[in-house]
């Protein structure tokens, strides 16, 4: 557990951010010139304050260290292979080939459906195709892995031959055995890596990138009762101690993304909390995904205001994440949030 956290904040966009950077006033995020912030949230599990970036040296030795080494993670520019970070938000389009998925179970189902659905994404911005074939909603069973693939593997086939990064969206091995013979980019395993003991020995002996995915329990029962003593804080272990863990078990490179799980064993409160800091995960070093489309949360927030698509909230959560550095964002609608943020980009310019 650590005994301090990192969270850059009061952060500048657009040009104003250019020019703060040029005056030396503010530190680009990731190395990204169109965000950059002056100021650092220091956090433990009593209390925080925010400093300026210049008081730094004025804080304890083993303090300054920590925020220092923190620091650089922040600044540097991220590296993902096949995979452009300086250009943001990359944006996921969801293809779920399921009958009972939450939002858009059993739309995609036919072949020629998942087809045109795959087309339609790319052609409108989506850099990222994440196919699955078993639902995770709340209250989700488990299903056979052999179903599953059967769900999958033709259109699998098909994005083979189109050039599009391909994101495999499973929690089985043989799933993702069976899928890296035809073509898969990335694997997205929403239990984080914990529930097939044999994830972890594929990873390491394919090297594949993958998503380090936070989920409270399972699909099953993650939305009774969760409870956390502080789930910022405790998301940010499960993240470090997972990462020490993998380095431990011989994977060593850093084509590995993060994805605190909005919605995966958390209430309104946690959801609400995760997004409004979520910019603390940027002092691990590595990517951020958030998967935020047409997410219950939001129908919590907006009640009589609730749509079916959720589009007003999916923009508005999407350009919240956008405005601390999140480089990834898992959508249905691609080509809305697209619009969207080409407005806010051209706006902020």
């Amino acid at each position: 557990m650590n005994e301090y956290y990192t969270r850059a904040c009061n952060f500048y966009y657009g040009t104003t951010s250019k020019t703060n950077i040029k005056k030396k006033k503010s530190i680009p995020l990731n190395g990204y010139n169109l965000i950059s912030f002056d100021k650092i949230e220091i956090i433990d599990r009593k209390k925080t304050k925010i400093i300026d970036l210049k008081d730094i040296n004025k804080l304890s030795t083993k303090l300054k260290n920590k925020v220092k080494r923190d620091l650089k993670n922040i600044k540097k520019k991220r590296t993902f292979k096949k995979l452009n970070l300086s250009n943001i938000p990359i944006l996921m389009g969801i293809v779920n080939l399921t009958p009972d998925s939450f939002s858009d179970g059993g739309r995609y189902n036919k072949k020629n459906l998942a087809i045109k659905h795959v087309d339609k994404l790319i052609s409108s911005g989506a850099k990222i195709i994440d196919v699955g074939g078993e639902s995770t909603r709340p209250g989700a069973n488990d299903i056979n892995p052999r179903k599953e693939w059967d769900r999958i593997n033709h259109l699998l086939k098909i994005l083979k031959n189109k050039k599009s990064f391909v994101s495999l969206d499973t929690r089985k091995s043989l799933v993702m055995k069976k899928a890296s013979k035809i073509k898969i980019d990335l694997i997205n395993d929403v239990s984080g890596l914990t529930y097939d003991p044999e994830t972890i020995n594929f990873l390491k002996k394919t090297k594949k990138p993958f998503v380090i995915h936070h989920m409270k329990g399972t699909p099953k029962d993650m939305q009774i009762k969760p409870s956390y003593h502080n789930v910022l804080l405790d998301i940010y272990d499960f993240f470090e101690n997972k990462l020490k863990y993998l380095r431990k078990e011989g994977i060593k490179h850093n084509n590995i993304i993060l994805d605190p799980g909005i919605g995966f064993g958390k209430n309104l409160k946690h959801n609400i909390t995760l997004l409004k800091k979520i910019s603390i995960f940027h002092s691990l070093g590595l990517p951020i995904m958030l998967g935020l489309s047409r997410k219950r949360f939001i129908k919590d927030i907006s009640v009589e205001n609730d749509t079916k698509e959720r589009i007003g909230g999916t923009v508005s959560s999407c350009i919240q994440a956008y405005l601390q550095g999140v480089q990834i964002l898992r959508v249905h609608d691609v080509k809305e949030i697209n619009q969207a943020f080409k407005v806010f980009r051209e706006l902020q310019n």
